[in-house]
C-alpha cells in the first residue's frame, strides 16, 4: 500500500500499517502532499503548507520504529492539519484573517497540536476558515472559499470549512477545527465526515486563536469513526494553565467502540429542530433513528431562546475582542462578518448580562433532560451544501438568511455545553449531496454517542463516501 487511498481513509487503519511495517510514515506523507497538490487548487482548503516539518515529523516516525516498534503513538505517520487559528511554532497564527499576518510567529505549538505530535501524527499545514471562525460557510474574501470536494460549486460549511475539506477531498485523514455555534458540526455535515465537538471543557484549547471564549470548543474531524476516535483519545488531558479545560479524566473511546447497551434512552428531538428542518434533514434523523430504535420525540428545552443568547453572548465577545482593531482598521476585516462585529461592539452590557444568566438557568433545564435519555438525535443542518455566493435559504417557506440559518440547529446545543459525535449520511433527497446526524449525549459521557455512531456505521447508514468532482 502506497497511497491514502488504499485505506480508504481510515487513520486507524494507516496508523496499524506503520506500526507493522506495511507503509512508512514517509510513504503516507507523499501521498498526502501529492493528493494536496492535485486537488487543492480547486478545493481551496489549505492556507499554509509546513511540509519541512512534517518529513522531519515522518521520519522521526520512522526512525523509532526502527528502533522500538512497540513505542510509537496511536496516530504513528497519520498525516493532519489544522485549523489555521491553532499556533503552529515557527508561523503565524492568521485566524482567517490579513490583519494577523503582521503578528510575530507561535514561539510554540498549540496544545493540542503537540498532544498530536506526541501521539505521532505528522502535521502538513494550516487550514481555510471564515474569519475569526464568525460563519458558517468558509466564504473567506481574504484567502477565497473553500469548496465543496462533493460538488465544487458549493460551500464546505464553517468556520472549519478547510478541516471538513481536506477530510472530503481524501488529502488527510484527520483535522482539528473548533466549534463555537456549529463550526465543526456544520463542515461535517456538508462534507459528508465524521466530527466530534466534545463536552465544553473537556480538550485544552491554549495555544488556538478564541472567538467566544465562554462558549469555544476544540475538537477532530476524520474520515472514519476509528480515526475520530483515536484522535479523540489523544487529544485528552488535564491543562492547569488553561483555566477553561476542565477535564475531569482521560476518557478513551478507541479501544472499546461498539457495545451500545441495550436499553439505551434514545429520542429524537422534536420541536424546534423538526419545524428548521428539510425533507433531507428529517431523512437523515429517520434513517438513524430507525437504527438506533429511536421511536420517542423529545422537546428539548428553550432552543430557539438559547440560539438568541448564543448570539448575542457571540457578537458581545467577539466584538469586545477586536474592538481596537474595529477602531483602526475596520477596512481590512472580512466584509461579510464585519458589520456583526461592530454591532457585538455595540450590545448594551446588560444584553450579555442577561444573556449568560439565562445560560445557567438554561444548561439545569439540559441536564435535567438527560435524567430521562441518554442520547438525543437531531440534523447538523437544516439543508445540505449551498451554491457558494447563496443568500437566502427557504426552510419550510421560511425566508432566513444563510450564513446564519446554516447553525440553527447545533447554537442551542453548544450553548449547552453537551458532547455531540456528527454522522456523515447521504439522504435521497438531497441529490447525492451528504447531510450529518447530530448524536447528542450528556455531559462527559462522550463514549456513548460514539457507540450509537458505531452502530450507524456498522449498519452502513453512516459512511463516507469517495468524491467525483476531483
Amino acid at each position: 500500500m502506497s497511497a491514502l487511498a488504499d485505506f480508504k481513509g481510515d487513520a486507524a487503519l494507516m496508523a496499524a500499517a506503520v506500526r507493522e511495517g506495511q507503509v512508512s510514515a514517509r510513504e503516507l506523507l507523499d501521498a498526502s502532499l501529492a493528493r494536496i497538490e492535485a486537488t487543492d487548487g480547486a478545493v481551496n482548503a489549505f492556507t499554509l503548507h509546513t511540509r519541512e516539518r512534517a518529513r522531519a515529523e515522518a521520519d522521526a516516525v520512522d526512525a523509532q520504529r526502527a528502533r522500538a516498534p512497540q513505542a510509537l503513538g496511536p496516530l504513528a505517520g497519520v498525516p493532519y492539519a489544522v485549523k489555521n487559528l491553532y499556533d503552529i511554532e515557527g508561523e503565524v497564527t492568521v485566524a482567517g484573517s490579513v490583519i494577523h499576518r503582521s503578528h510575530p510567529p507561535a514561539e510554540a505549538d498549540a496544545v493540542l497540536v503537540r498532544r498530536m505530535q506526541s501521539a505521532g501524527a505528522v502535521l502538513v499545514g494550516a487550514l481555510n476558515m471564515d474569519e475569526y471562525a464568525y460563519g458558517f460557510t468558509t466564504e473567506n474574501t481574504h484567502y477565497g472559499p473553500c469548496h465543496n470536494p462533493h460538488d465544487l460549486g458549493r460551500i464546505s460549511g464553517g468556520s472549519s470549512g478547510g478541516s471538513g475539506a481536506a477530510v472530503a477531498a481524501g488529502q488527510v485523514p484527520l483535522s482539528l477545527g473548533s466549534d463555537t455555534n456549529g463550526s465543526i458540526r456544520v463542515p461535517a455535515s456538508l462534507c459528508g465526515v465524521w466530527g466530534l465537538k466534545p463536552t465544553f471543557g473537556r480538550l485544552s484549547r491554549r495555544g488556538s486563536f478564541p472567538f467566544v471564549h465562554s462558549i469555544d470548543h476544540l475538537g477532530p474531524m476524520a474520515g472514519s469513526l476509528a480515526g475520530l476516535a483515536l484522535a479523540y483519545d489523544a487529544l485528552q488531558g488535564a491543562d492547569p494553565l488553561d483555566p477553561g479545560c476542565h477535564a475531569r479524566r482521560v476518557q478513551g473511546v478507541a479501544a472499546s467502540l461498539g457495545g451500545l447497551p441495550a436499553d439505551l434512552r434514545i429520542g429524537v428531538l422534536g420541536g424546534y429542530f423538526e419545524a428548521h428542518a428539510t425533507a433531507p434533514a428529517r431523512e437523515v434523523v429517520a434513517l438513524a433513528a430507525r437504527v438506533l430504535g429511536a421511536t420517542a420525540s423529545v422537546q428539548w428545552p428553550d432552543a430557539a431562546q438559547a440560539r438568541a443568547a448564543a448570539f448575542i453572548i457571540t457578537a458581545s465577545e467577539g466584538g469586545s475582542l477586536h474592538l481596537d482593531d474595529l477602531r483602526t482598521q475596520l477596512d481590512a476585516f472580512e466584509p461579510l462578518s464585519v458589520d456583526r462585529f461592530v454591532a457585538g461592539a455595540l450590545q448594551p452590557a446588560d444584553w450579555y448580562l442577561r444573556a449568560q444568566r439565562f445560560r445557567r438557568v438554561y444548561r439545569d433545564r439540559v441536564n435535567a433532560l438527560f435524567g430521562d435519555w441518554d442520547l438525543l438525535l437531531a440534523p447538523a443542518t437544516p439543508v445540505s451544501a449551498t451554491p457558494i455566493g447563496t443568500e437566502w435559504l427557504d426552510i419550510n417557506g421560511t425566508e432566513l438568511p444563510c450564513r446564519a440559518a446554516m447553525g440553527l440547529l447545533t447554537q442551542p446545543i453548544s450553548f449547552a455545553g453537551c458532547p455531540v459525535v456528527t454522522a456523515p449520511l447521504w439522504p435521497e433527497a438531497s441529490g447525492g449531496l451528504p447531510l450529518g446526524v447530530q448524536i447528542i449525549a450528556a455531559p462527559w459521557r462522550e463514549d456513548l454517542a460514539f457507540a450509537a455512531a458505531q452502530r450507524l456505521a456498522e449498519a452502513g447508514v453512516a459512511r463516507i463516501k469517495p468524491v467525483h468532482f476531483l
